[in-house]
Order: C-alpha cells, then sequence, then structure tokens
C-alpha cells in the first residue's frame, strides 16, 4: 500500500522524499553536496525540469542550499527554537537580558543595519498603536543575523512624544533592550500580544534575508502594553522560515 502512494506522487516529489530521507538517516551529513541534475535525471529517468523540482522543494524547506557553480549542498544550519513566552518574561528583560538570549543558547547573534528614525505612523499600525493618524513615531528597523546567516527583519513603532530623548532613540538601546528602557520610562511592559501568519516574500524580504527560491516567510506583529493598558510598541517582524521553530510552553 505504501509503494502504491508513493507511486501516485509526482516523480519530483518521489525524488524530494527518497532524499530527505537519505539526509534523515545520515547518508548525507551537513555540509555534504547532493547529487546533481544529471545524476537525478539519470537514477530516476526523468526530465531536467523534474530534477529541478526535487531540489526546489528542499530548498523550500531549508534542507538544502545551493552554492552557484558548485552543486547543492545539505544546510549546516540548525533552525532556531524561539522559545515564545519565556523570552518576554520580565525576568529575562529586566535582569538586562536580551529576549534573544532565551532562545540562542551557545549561538552567535548579531543586528546590523540598525535604523532609527521618527517619521509618520504608518497607516496600518496607527489603530493599533492606538494614535491618530500621521502621530509622528519612533521608527527602530533591524536585521538579525545568525550564525552569519541573516534570519529575521524587525521594525518597532513607538510614539515618538513618549520615548524622546531616551536611549531607545539611539541605536543601542542599552540592557535588556526596548523593554528595559520602557520600564525606566514608567511603561514597563505587563501584557504582549502576538499574531503570527504566512505567505511568500517581496522581493526585498528575499535579498535581505538571503532566501532560496520558494521559501516562505513568517510574519509576527506583537503588540507591548503598559499596566494601564495602552500600548507603547508595535513591532513588525519578518521570518526565514526555513530558519525558525516557534514554541510556545505553558500551563493548562
Amino acid at each position: 500500500m505504501a509503494n502504491q502512494g508513493k507511486n501516485r506522487q509526482p516523480k519530483y516529489q518521489v525524488i524530494a522524499s527518497d532524499l530527505k530521507a537519505a539526509i534523515e538517516a545520515g547518508d548525507y551529513s551537513p555540509g555534504d553536496r547532493l547529487p546533481g541534475e544529471n545524476d537525478l535525471m539519470a537514477t530516476y529517468e526523468v526530465a531536467r525540469m523534474t530534477a529541478r523540482q526535487a531540489i526546489g522543494v528542499l530548498q523550500s524547506e531549508g534542507l538544502v542550499e545551493a552554492r552557484k557553480g558548485a552543486g547543492v549542498f545539505v544546510r549546516n544550519f540548525r533552525p532556531l527554537r524561539r522559545q515564545g513566552i519565556k523570552r518576554l518574561s520580565e525576568q529575562q528583560w529586566g535582569s538586562g537580558h536580551s529576549i534573544w538570549a532565551a532562545d540562542l543558547g551557545d549561538r552567535t547573534l548579531n543586528v546590523d543595519q540598525v535604523e532609527v528614525r521618527e517619521d509618520a505612523v504608518p497607516d496600518h499600525i496607527a489603530p493599533v498603536l492606538d494614535v491618530a493618524p500621521g502621530t509622528t513615531v519612533c521608527v527602530r528597523s533591524r536585521r538579525f543575523v545568525l550564525d552569519g546567516k541573516p534570519v529575521m527583519l524587525a521594525t518597532s513603532y513607538l510614539p515618538a512624544a513618549l520615548v524622546a530623548g531616551s536611549p531607545i532613540t539611539q541605536k543601542d538601546t542599552g540592557p535588556g533592550g526596548i523593554y528595559a528602557r520602557l520600564g525606566e520610562l514608567g511603561y514597563k511592559p505587563v501584557h504582549f500580544r502576538e499574531e503570527i501568519r504566512s505567505r511568500m516574500p517581496l522581493q526585498a524580504e528575499t535579498d535581505a534575508l538571503q532566501l532560496s527560491p520558494g521559501t516562505p516567510v513568517m510574519l509576527v506583529c506583537r503588540t507591548a502594553y503598559a499596566e494601564d493598558g495602552n500600548p507603547v510598541e508595535v513591532n513588525e517582524m519578518t521570518l526565514d522560515s526555513a530558519s525558525y521553530v516557534l514554541e510556545y510552553a505553558f500551563d493548562a
């Protein structure tokens, strides 16, 4: 029965399944080169486009990466396990640690392409941040690079009048980041709300995150609320879906 089901699959999916099974079995280790299109064409007696589609499946799932002129190789990159609840606890950022420290372990994270500016609030952010259209906000845009691989783009929006003159308006916000600084200003976040969806990336996102063809992105929009119930930050994040596992652990 299993073979009958497999035989009903398109050929490219059969090839992709075989290659994934070989990777999982350890026949191909991280950094190893996979059979090329010509090899797959000969082994499975398929056209080049079919072999190319099979490789494309593995690329879209983040298992392999193409190196121009060299071939396709098993990725040596471990997805990051994003601790959705632990990372936002006051114990984390309130003690001067980045919320990223909850996810990283011994891995290396860099934040590059940091831009801080004042601008009119985008139309879709105004109602979430509960400000009038056209209100001036502090905009913080960053790119996060893990083990040399861009994994996330993030843009935070905060009322400019609320954070004026604080380190939040600087590129380096200091220990504990934005949330620790908000606490010092008297607007400590006590509640968070995240919305998550996915889509295919825009070209600018593909370029900035160095995505393989066919790789979708995950969009996380987080709103932070102060004790009085007012929103103090909206953070729009674009994640390379092949670089993340989203984990949420909580009591019943």
